[in-house]
């Protein structure tokens, strides 16, 4: 692919489109052939539909043609995350034990994709059930980081992370549980949004106590917005999606942060941060300061609850699996088997009393909202690490518990709140380091204006890996 289009932002690769200066074929194709030379060394993608893709195209040229009425996204290639249904795309979860199957209809967020117009290029990787917080799965081994070969790009949604870093097409669709957006996005070097939970609706509902997200992940903070525009909005389907329809993300992009309350906080007041790490997300967190707004260190006081309630919930809500153990143990990710034994431990009562806990932790989370704008904090506490590692070697080893070195994040799955990884620095060995930004509930505008403010401040899109 010319670097000029596989580096141009999806805001003006849709408009190049619709005035017929690139055509959705020469697109299309140049993004398969940009995958085809780079794929192979990432392994960023579980299925890649070409074929499909092309003939997609091809429809979008000649709707071109027609001069008809044409959707945002006609002729823009997006990917989608292996645990959301594409029809006519295996379904497969990074797991052995969904190899195969093959989903009768699309999820609701893919079939706003294509009336848009997008083209699927295809399916792309995730760890198993999207467990964990590092790209591997016994399906579809190691996805590699663009900007270190054999090291972690980063939770489920990882695929989407190395693609977009790679520029193996412009939009990415990831999902976020505890972190798999913005995990990514940070071990990657781009930008992933977990809107509030309802935003996007998700079909089937998740399982895991209403803590599933699904969001955009690209390498501009406008590109998230127009995929966000798409994306969002109330179904039937998904009984917990927001009754509102999206704010227009896109035109109020850029109103800024001079004004705002935004709370700093470094660890929560419990997570232990690596240096380089935590030096990087401070200096990006005076940079608000610069913008205009009042910026104010901060320890949240709802903030060491949350370690004992995800050490709880997460192997309880993956204890379904339990009854798969005896068949598929065997040609199951280990760590995953040891946290499927850990949660069918945790009795019933366990259970309920820990959702009182979880409930009056949330309602803490929102009290304290009400002072803060914005609440920043890194996305992670470490830069990439070998990905057949569960922690970096120089982090305490534990059979399942990732979330060590990733307490950052899950507090707003659980809470709802909307939150990003803004891409803030480089390690000294060259490796990326992302920002968190979490709003109010509902606030995505805000987060997304946050985000749009940093990124003009501080811009990163321009640095691309060295990938031949």
């Amino acid at each position: 692919m010319s670097a000029d289009i596989a580096w141009l932002p999806a805001v003006e690769l849709a408009e190049m489109i619709r005035t017929k200066r690139l055509s959705p074929v020469e697109v299309t194709d140049a993004a398969l052939a940009r995958i085809e030379r780079y794929n192979p060394r990432l392994n960023a993608f579980a299925h890649l539909a070409a074929d499909a893709a092309r003939a997609e195209a091809r429809k979008a040229e000649a709707a071109l043609a027609d001069n008809g009425p044409l959707g945002p996204l006609h002729g823009v290639p997006v990917t989608i995350k292996d645990l959301a249904a594409v029809r006519g795309m295996p379904l497969e979860s990074g797991s052995p034990m969904m190899q195969g199957t093959m989903p009768a209809e699309d999820a609701v967020f893919v079939a706003r994709l294509r009336a848009a117009g997008a083209i699927i290029l295809g399916k792309t990787t995730t760890s198993e059930y999207g467990w964990k917080g590092v790209s591997q799965s016994p399906l579809t081994g190691i996805t590699h980081n663009p900007w270190k070969h054999g090291y972690n790009a980063g939770a489920s949604s990882a695929g989407a992370g190395a693609a977009a870093a790679a520029g193996l097409g412009w939009l990415h669709q990831g999902s976020d549980g505890a972190g798999s957006i913005r995990m990514p996005s940070h071990f990657c070097g781009v930008f992933g949004l977990k809107p509030s939970f309802g935003r996007v609706p998700l079909n089937p509902v998740s399982t895991g106590d209403y803590t599933a997200h699904n969001g955009p992940m690209t390498r501009t903070v406008a590109d998230a917005a127009l995929m966000m525009s798409v994306m969002a909005g109330p179904n039937s389907l998904d009984h917990t999606s927001l009754e509102a329809w999206p704010a227009d993300y896109q035109r109020r992009l850029r109103a800024g942060v001079r004004g705002k309350r935004i709370a700093f906080s470094p660890d929560l007041g419990h997570a232990r941060v690596d240096p380089e790490v935590a030096s990087l997300v401070r200096r990006a967190a005076e940079r608000f300061g610069e913008l205009g707004a009042t910026v104010e260190q901060v320890t949240p006081p709802w903030g060491a609850q949350g370690p004992e309630l995800i050490r709880l919930f997460w192997p309880a809500h993956l204890a379904r699996l339990a009854s798969k153990l005896p068949e598929w143990e065997s040609r199951m990710d280990p760590g995953l088997v040891a946290c499927v034994r850990e949660g069918a431990r945790v009795t019933m009562e366990q259970y309920m009393l820990a959702r009182e806990r979880k409930h009056a932790y949330i309602a803490a989370i929102h009290r304290w909202f009400a002072d803060w704008d914005f609440l920043l904090t890194p996305s992670v506490s470490v830069a990439a690490f070998p990905a057949e590692m569960l922690s970096p070697a120089h982090w305490p080893q534990h059979e399942w518990d990732w979330v060590q070195w990733a307490e950052f994040s899950y507090p707003f799955n659980m809470s709802w709140n909307p939150a990003a990884s803004v891409p803030c620095g480089f390690t000294e060995a060259g490796l990326p380091v992302g920002l968190q930004i979490v709003g109010r509930r509902f606030d995505d505008l805000g987060v997304l204006q946050a985000s749009a403010a940093f990124e003009e401040a501080a811009p990163w899109a321009d640095r691309k890996p060295a990938l031949d």
